[in-house]
């Protein structure tokens, strides 16, 4: 059975259709890739996983159970955790402190021993340790997106939605990332899903990725079926380059 199962999801706003019918699943202990152009409704997609939204249509079911049934505040505390595309830190509290609202997914002994222990630990794992009393307010992008990614582990996720952890991370940043997120699969026991514009980072990490166009799945499947796609390239880069590539396909 899969984690999470997304069946025919739609989602409106207004006359808008952001979400068309969607369907995808997340085997436990796979990273899948959600990728598609700007506006494909990935992050709706998100928001209606961790009941930010409501669907207009369609059934969300995370390890068989419907998850649609769950009040927003509860899907922490079954195992759902995530990161956003715009950081949603608190600049006024430390780094540390940051971590520990992560931790309250699952208790309310924030001061606890035990429990900045296991924040500690997160933060050491993500080469933060030494930034733990200094306030989150001045530092950098990339060290705030790690900070962020550290709460959301201190919740002890089952399931890691990551939104545009690459957003604003230089070349070298981007390849640390991929090892990191690796190794926090296996260090964490973690499934993942990852919503991303840089396609390297997708195809070198995902086992199974998923595309969305105007809020329709156009195609799932293993990275290299993705890649050589025909409605995927056309979505990302038009019709004629989706044809081009098509007849060199024939040739070969």
């Amino acid at each position: 059975m899969a984690l999470l199962e997304v069946e025919n999801v739609s989602r409106r706003f207004g006359g808008i259709l952001a979400l068309d019918e969607l369907s995808l699943t997340v085997e436990e202990g796979d990273v899948a890739g959600l990728i598609g152009p700007n506006g494909a409704g990935k992050t709706t997609a998100f928001n209606v996983i961790t009941r930010l939204y409501k669907p207009s249509s369609g059934a969300v079911r995370y390890d068989g159970k419907d998850l649609l049934r769950e009040p927003a505040h509860c899907v922490v505390r079954l195992g759902i955790a995530r990161t956003f595309q715009n950081l949603q830190l608190c600049a006024h509290m430390t780094v540390l402190e940051n971590v520990l609202v992560g931790a309250h997914g699952h208790t309310r002994l924030a001061f606890d021993h035990t429990v900045r222990g296991e924040a500690m630990a997160i933060l050491d794992a993500l080469d933060l340790a030494g930034l733990a009393p200094a306030p989150a307010a001045g530092l950098p992008f990339g060290t705030l997106k790690r900070i962020e990614l550290a709460r959301a582990l201190a919740s002890r996720p089952r399931l890691l939605l990551l939104d545009e952890p690459a957003g604003g991370l230089n070349h070298e940043e981007v390849g640390k990332l991929a090892e990191l997120i690796g190794q926090l699969r296996k260090d964490y026991s973690l499934t993942i899903l990852l919503v991303e514009h840089h396609m390297n980072l997708v195809m070198s990490v995902s086992d199974r990725v998923t595309v969305l166009d105007f809020g329709r799945t156009i195609a799932s499947g293993p990275p290299k079926e993705i890649q050589a796609n025909p409605a995927v390239i056309e979505a990302y880069l038009g019709a004629g380059a989706a044809t081009s590539t098509d007849a060199a396909a024939r040739t070969d």
